[in-house]
């Protein structure tokens, strides 16, 4: 029988609603101290370049406090970079990143940012930060991953997702066990994420060798109606 997945619980969208009036509540950091008693087995929140939701504050407070794995996740731009390697989360998560955007829209191409990627795993690594590339379901991005050094990766799992009917989110569930299958054959602890709540969670827990599902807006948006601990509980009893 295979184990578990472990999850990883996203606090950005309590940073959303402070942020909401520009005030100081609700709280990233206590977010993170609740999700911890409750069960999360690492706190991901991610740093974008215009800080719509989590600052530069809240990492270096995260990282203070938790005792648990902090999982930042993050663009390759300098300054980003820079922050990270000064904050010190256990894991970067390296992902794409558009300025527009409601959310991440997709993988990070390893293929066409080549250059760029090593060097920030170069700065990352020499600070003792383990590296994920966040990538889509595609054994030539996986491959690209492998060569640049990557050892972790976490499959995009949108599409699947966002999938309109049963026949599309087969198609894209098919092209997520197939890329995990082939990542663990080639030497990468695989995770995945983005877009999994309470309804599609189960047949992506149950993917034979994926070590952690990183979940966060569903999460909270269910804790608005049964609180933080009870929405992490019940996560972890659908994985």
């Amino acid at each position: 029988m295979s184990k578990m997945p472990k999850l990883g619980v996203n606090i950005d969208h309590v940073a959303t609603l402070r942020q909401a009036r520009r005030g100081i509540e609700p709280e990233p950091v206590m977010a993170a101290i609740a999700a911890e008693a409750a069960g999360a087995d690492s706190i991901v929140v991610h740093l974008r370049e215009d800080r719509r939701h989590i600052n530069d504050k809240d990492v270096f407070s995260l990282r203070k406090v938790l005792r648990t794995r902090l999982n930042l996740e993050m663009s390759i731009a300098d300054e980003i970079v820079d922050i990270a390697c000064k904050a010190g989360p256990d894991q970067a998560t390296l992902v794409p990143e558009k300025r527009q955007e409601l959310t991440t829209e997709g993988g990070l191409d390893v293929i066409n940012n080549s250059y760029k990627i090593r060097k920030a795993v170069q700065e990352l690594e020499k600070n003792n930060i383990e590296v994920s590339f966040f990538i889509d379901p595609d054994k030539k991005q996986i491959s690209a991953a492998k060569k640049l050094g990557a050892k972790i990766i976490e499959i995009h799992t949108g599409r699947f997702a966002d999938a309109k009917n049963k026949s599309e989110a087969d198609k894209y569930f098919k092209e997520i066990k197939v890329s995990a299958v082939f990542a663990r054959e080639i030497g990468l602890i695989v995770n995945a994420g983005h877009g999994l709540n309470y309804h599609n969670v189960s047949r992506v827990a149950k993917i034979p060798g994926i070590e952690e599902l990183n979940i966060g807006y569903s999460i909270i948006c269910r804790s608005v109606f049964v609180g933080l601990a009870q929405a992490i509980k019940e996560m972890k009893a659908l994985i």
